[in-house]
């Protein structure tokens, strides 16, 4: 969760002030407490079957740090329409795809059993229909002959550690135009 700043301090308009995870054990929880950010985890396992109850318990934190934007990166739920229209135009998400092309999961095997000769990520505005939102940016990666899930998806998460914060920079100022790294 991003909040925008008013002056400038650093290098960025925006500043986290919540990273939340759906998994308790996530990685980015403990590199942002690291850092000073605070962190909420909601473990979607305990709700089984009650997607509303976990999205209200998700909410609370949420509302709490006040954010003005909201980033999903691996966050792998799908979220109710619901929950999305609370936070419409405000929420983006990074995919592993060139979207609209592989939508979902398995987006590298499914690249790579096409024979695309690129591959790529894709920041979107995030709409209640999966993978669909406004396309905010892209980042191409080419596909390599010896190419592996794993060895095409390390070089697409690169791009992504480029393009998110590219995205969410201009995005934060105003800019919804696209952005093609």
């Amino acid at each position: 969760m991003i909040r925008l700043v008013e002056s400038m301090t650093g290098d960025h308009p925006a500043r986290p002030v919540l990273v939340a995870s759906n998994d308790p054990a996530a990685l980015g929880l403990v590199r942002a407490a690291a850092l000073g950010v605070p962190v909420a985890a909601v473990d979607h396992r305990g709700y089984k079957g009650d997607r509303a109850g976990f999205e209200a318990a998700l909410l609370d934190p949420v509302l709490a740090a006040e954010p003005d934007i909201i980033c999903l990166a691996g966050f792998m739920r799908v979220l109710t329409p619901a929950f999305v229209a609370r936070f419409a135009g405000r929420m983006l998400n990074i995919h592993p795809s060139l979207l609209p092309k592989y939508p979902g999961l398995h987006t590298h095997q499914r690249a790579l059993e096409a024979g695309d000769a690129e591959a790529g990520c894709t920041v979107h505005e995030v709409t209640p229909v999966l993978d669909d939102g406004p396309v905010l940016g892209q980042a191409r990666v080419p596909v390599v002959p010896g190419d592996t899930v794993d060895s095409l998806a390390a070089r697409v998460l690169i791009a992504e550690h480029r393009l998110y914060p590219a995205v969410l920079r201009r995005f934060a100022q105003g800019d919804r135009g696209r952005l093609d790294l």
